[in-house]
């Protein structure tokens, strides 16, 4: 049996650690949802991106090509997520937020409503953007310990 033949039905796939977690195709764009993840009936997540146990969309939000949402994390209304964005276990983003394709958003990270994080950008850990968040020369996360 293939992912594409189980639409609409819970998918069980092994993660590296060995453990084994319940997946669900969303109806609109066929992305990968976690089964104790919450995505509203308006949102359309691609079908190449993951959104992990927990995690909460908002209506209208659009989740692009590659993504991937790590547990916990909120996602307000009228949200778009370009391609290839990774956002961080237990972050939040605010109704209205633009994330630009190649975004990195670090762990806990709160980008609040109307914020632009541009492409390419990274946010480290448990950083605050209130407004533009332009792309850094730096490639690291600036991670903290």
């Amino acid at each position: 049996m293939t992912v594409d033949d189980v639409q609409g039905r819970t998918v069980p796939i092994e993660g590296a650690d060995g453990e084994v977690r319940l997946y669900r195709r969303h109806r609109n764009g066929g992305g990968l949802v976690d089964t104790t993840a919450t995505v509203a009936d308006g949102a359309a997540v691609h079908e190449s991106a993951y959104v992990e146990a927990d995690a909460v969309l908002g209506d209208a939000t659009r989740v692009g090509a590659g993504c991937w949402i790590e547990s916990g994390v909120t996602i307000g209304d009228d949200v778009t997520i370009g391609q290839n964005v990774h956002l961080g276990s237990g972050s939040r983003v605010g109704d209205g937020a633009r994330i630009g394709a190649n975004a990195r958003i670090g762990a806990g990270v709160v980008v609040a409503a109307g914020a632009r994080v541009a492409v390419d950008a990274r946010v480290a850990d448990r950083d605050v953007v209130l407004g533009d968040r332009r792309r850094s020369s730096s490639t690291d996360f600036g991670t903290a310990a």
